[in-house]
């Protein structure tokens, strides 16, 4: 079922609570974007978290780039050892923030030898005892490896990257900062049902890649521009480049 059948048809307007306005928000998105889905590309769940390391403050497209030769060259957690550091820094210097990087992906390997017979593991607890993987990473791992396992898991949430959010704080689904991914993270999950999380994170996200981008948003030609109280067509300022204190946010 989608979440266009599973949430409603009320249609509140932009003054409206946010409780009351996401159920709308997220069917005319869901409409907006029907083929939403994760940019970066991967084949298992190894590569998946190693793209989405990579990802962090680097484009989905470039990181893209990068793991069509890196992948071919690292087809096992064991191969992130066995290279000197400086090879493997070589290999992703592009994505940027390569040293941390380096680090980040070479723990993660020896995590997975020391903790998890070299398997990517399925539950958040245990994704996130990975070294360089916060909730966000562990999110996308989750929700596109281990969907079985998100369905089950109390820890399972939604990934909260630059896009979501920027979308959240404009259309008034957090008080939040849009940095503050955690504390947006928990707003999002107290307004949407879990079985919608998933497919909510990446209409979200290609909103923002698309409509609520970061330099200004085009609002004659966004969909939910009735809902938002962000609306620079209704006169509105911009709660994403508020520097009022997120707590006086309404």
């Amino acid at each position: 079922m989608s979440i266009a059948d599973s949430i409603g048809s009320v249609k509140p307007d932009r003054k409206a609570p946010a409780s009351e306005r996401l159920a709308t928000i997220l069917r005319r998105l869901s409409k907006a974007y029907p083929d939403a889905r994760m940019a970066l590309e991967f084949s298992s769940p190894l590569q998946c978290i190693v793209a989405t390391i990579l990802s962090a403050q680097a484009t989905d497209a470039g990181v893209n780039v990068v793991t069509k030769s890196l992948f071919r060259k690292y087809q096992r957690h064991e191969d992130y050892l066995s290279v000197p550091e400086e090879e493997l820094q070589r290999d992703i210097h592009a994505t940027g923030f390569f040293r941390q990087k380096t680090r980040s992906l070479r723990g993660m390997a020896a995590k997975l030898v020391e903790s998890f017979d070299g398997e990517v593991p399925p539950t958040m607890a245990e994704l996130t005892s990975l070294p360089g993987v916060a909730r966000k990473t562990a999110n996308i791992v989750q929700g596109n490896c281990f969907p079985e396992a998100a369905k089950k898991d109390p820890e399972a949430g939604m990934a909260v990257d630059t896009h979501v959010g920027r979308v959240a704080v404009r259309l008034g689904l957090t008080r939040h900062a849009s940095k503050e991914a955690e504390k947006v993270e928990s707003d999002l999950l107290r307004l949407i049902a879990k079985k919608d999380r998933f497919r909510a994170t990446y209409v979200l996200i290609e909103h923002g890649r698309r409509t609520c981008v970061a330099k200004g948003p085009n609002c004659a030609d966004c969909s939910v521009e009735p809902l938002c109280p962000s609306s620079q067509e209704a006169g509105l300022g911009d709660r994403y480049r508020s520097t009022a204190p997120a707590a006086r946010r309404k």
